[in-house]
């Protein structure tokens, strides 16, 4: 029985670590303000790109704002696909939805 739980465990370890692997690769991005400002980030929620549209630069609390909007934004879509992810590995595995 032990061994059994160690090889349970273990596969789910791999499976784990592939997965976040896989989310490292997804990217998202969170627009602002119709597209004023533009954050890319991938699935480990590190940004990859920032554009700001030139207009957005003539108020400096304005795109302060817009650039904290955009990121919360592509914070939010990355945690999704993760969360999607986990499920997805969930179901594989045939374990009920939320336990992971």
């Amino acid at each position: 029985m032990r061994n059994d739980m160690g090889g349970l465990l273990g596969g789910l370890q791999a499976q784990m670590k592939q997965m976040q692997e896989e989310a490292a690769r997804v990217e998202v991005e969170g627009v602002a303000a119709g597209g004023l400002v533009r954050v890319r980030m991938n699935g480990a929620q590190e940004v990859l790109a920032v554009k700001v549209d030139p207009r957005a630069l003539a108020d400096a609390e304005l795109l302060e704002d817009l650039v904290r909007a955009a990121t919360n934004e592509a914070v939010r879509q990355s945690k999704q696909a993760a969360a999607q992810g986990v499920a997805q590995l969930a179901a594989r595995m045939g374990l009920p939805p939320g336990l992971l």
